[in-house]
């Protein structure tokens, strides 16, 4: 594996190093002593997979308050999706700015995301499927969220949004939202 930093301090890019032959590749896709060598949380609670059926169908943008906070590593087994990931440690350089990078399963790329930001993702093709390790188990009382089209964040996604359920389309504005609360 290659782990690549992004310009938010604890998030990462995972590239798989392959070993190729006239069958195809192999690549270890996870190795917990290389995300300890590199600073990323190792611990893996649950797998999720989520399967979309239409281009332009957002998920996110979601989190977990402390102490059930999660630590994710997202990768895009079939299709495209635009991956984003807000900070949300405010005693970061980098609160409340995001980054934003596609994973395909051409490209194979995932994306590690620290505790305490939240993260959303568009689909750029239809029947796109992601596959989460997460470090913590989903707890419903601690889940809160971002709205994916607040002003204050100013993503730019790259292809329109056509579907979103009505939970993250409702989620407060962060001009809504103490920070004590986030």
């Amino acid at each position: 594996m290659l782990i690549h930093e992004t310009p938010l301090a604890g998030a990462a890019l995972v590239e798989l190093e392959k070993r190729e032959d006239h069958r195809g590749f192999f690549s270890r896709s996870f190795c917990r002593e290389e995300f300890e060598r590199a600073g990323l949380e190792p611990t893996v609670a649950q797998c999720n997979l989520s399967f979309n059926h239409r281009k332009g169908t957002l998920r996110g943008f979601h989190y977990q308050l402390t102490p059930n906070a999660e630590a994710k590593t997202i990768r895009c087994v079939r299709g495209a999706v635009y991956d984003v990931i807000v900070d949300l440690r405010t005693d970061s350089p980098t609160f409340l700015r995001h980054f934003g990078t596609e994973l395909t399963a051409d490209n194979r790329l995932a994306l590690h995301v620290p505790r305490n930001f939240a993260h959303a993702y568009l689909t750029l093709t239809d029947d796109a499927e992601t596959l989460y390790q997460v470090s913590t188990a989903y707890t419903p009382g601690a889940e809160r969220g971002l709205r994916w089209n607040d002003p204050a964040l100013a993503v730019e996604w790259p292809v329109t949004v056509e579907q979103v359920s009505d939970k993250d389309g409702n989620w407060p504005l962060l001009a809504e939202v103490p920070v004590a609360s986030r």
